[in-house]
């Protein structure tokens, strides 16, 4: 079957912009209806904006720079009308802490996903984090970038430069860090998202972003019916406290196993299978064969419904799956959309978590003089 390509690509690492303050560009005519003016505010005596990307072939993305966060993604369904793929909220408000703790859309740093119980040894000095998850430090600690607002330069409409200066013991983490996470919008429907680090002090990061998506554009439907594809045949497995153990098991024969692809809510609560169990359904991360080739598929995600698909390519040797079992009905989001329980689905590029503590894994570590670099691109297409 002939696919229409639509592509979304991950902001390149390579990109280095001077970063500035700005007001976001003109979104009063965004496809997903948001009003920018929801968007302006101080927090931490920094200005937060809503910036729209469009690309030439239809594609458009809402961002804000308070926590680097993906509000809303547009691409056309199979008949040309246009969904909105993502989870997250049509004010600024809504994003904050204190109203509601989410990671939706956002660009996770100092460090995406666990390390356990915030303890990590650096060239013999133990580090101790603060802790926020079943003991352990997640994404970043309690003030992660989440909850940080970044610098922002939109120097065209299909590019925003985020900047990040992280101080040192940020959340607990040594070192001045300094950061960019670059979206760009490019013809083809791709979204690129890109990121670099260079530090003062020998530290630990992991950055990614962690949009969940439901590819229907209707959050009331859950996310079991999509299609998914994973390039791995092995994956990490946890506790039930959400740890790796260290291993690394292979999927054959398991629930875990989307290699030739399959309906995510086909084996998902096949409890008796403990990894499934100890994750509440999916929520684990995946050993990727391409081995950091980002012209390789990582993993395709699609619904029937709509007739959109998405593949994923990534330099990074791990991709997350956290298939939203902690959606409660809790959360209202866009549109007054009501975010149940598996309503989105997260596919978070990375390094494995609890590297710092696993030393048989590609490390995490960020020394003075070197640059971390990141890449993932998203691409649509529609079947």
């Amino acid at each position: 079957m002939k696919h229409h390509i639509l592509t979304l690509i991950a902001v390149s690492a390579s990109v280095s912009l001077a970063s500035c303050s700005g007001t976001g560009s003109d979104a009063s005519q965004n496809a997903a209806g948001l009003d920018p003016q929801k968007f302006t505010d101080t927090r931490d005596g920094k200005p937060t904006a809503l910036y729209t990307l469009r690309s030439s072939s239809g594609i458009e993305a809402d961002i804000t720079n308070y926590g680097g966060r993906i509000v809303s993604l547009m691409v056309p369904d199979r008949d040309g009308q246009m969904r909105d793929v993502v989870l997250g909220f049509d004010s600024i408000a809504a994003y904050y802490p204190e109203n509601n703790k989410t990671d939706f859309g956002a660009a996770i740093g100092r460090y995406g996903n666990r390390i356990d119980h915030g303890r990590l040894v650096i060239d013999g000095d133990t580090i101790s984090l603060p802790v926020n998850n079943f003991g352990h430090s997640l994404h970043g600690g309690p003030n992660g970038w989440q909850y940080q607002v970044y610098a922002a330069e939109q120097p065209n409409d299909s590019t925003l430069v985020l900047t990040m200066d992280s101080q040192d013991g940020d959340n607990g983490f040594p070192g001045n860090v300094h950061a960019t996470v670059t979206y760009t919008l490019l013809p083809g429907s791709r979204l690129d998202i890109a990121y670099t680090a260079t530090t003062d002090k020998p530290t630990v990061i992991n950055l990614t972003n962690h949009s969940y998506f439901n590819l229907t554009g209707d959050p009331s439907v859950e996310i079991g019916d999509h299609s998914l594809y994973l390039n791995a045949s092995g994956f990490t497995p946890i506790d039930s406290t959400y740890m790796t153990t260290g291993e690394i098991l292979p999927v054959a024969g398991t629930p875990m196993d989307f290699k030739e692809g399959e309906l995510i809510g086909a084996r998902i609560d096949n409890f008796d299978y403990e990894q499934l169990k100890n994750g509440n359904g999916y929520d684990h991360n995946w050993v990727l064969d391409t081995k950091g080739d980002i012209s390789a598929v990582a993993a395709t995600l699609s619904s029937a419904q709509t007739g959109i698909g998405m593949n994923i390519y990534t330099s990074e040797p791990g991709i997350q799956v956290y298939s939203g079992n902690f959606l409660d009905g809790t959360v209202t989001g866009k549109g007054g959309n009501v975010y149940n329980k598996r309503t989105g689905i997260a596919m978070e590029t990375q390094h494995y978590p609890d590297s710092p503590n696993k030393p048989q894994w590609p490390s995490t570590m960020l020394r003075p003089g070197e640059t971390y670099k990141s890449h993932t691109i998203i691409e649509f297409y529609n079947f």
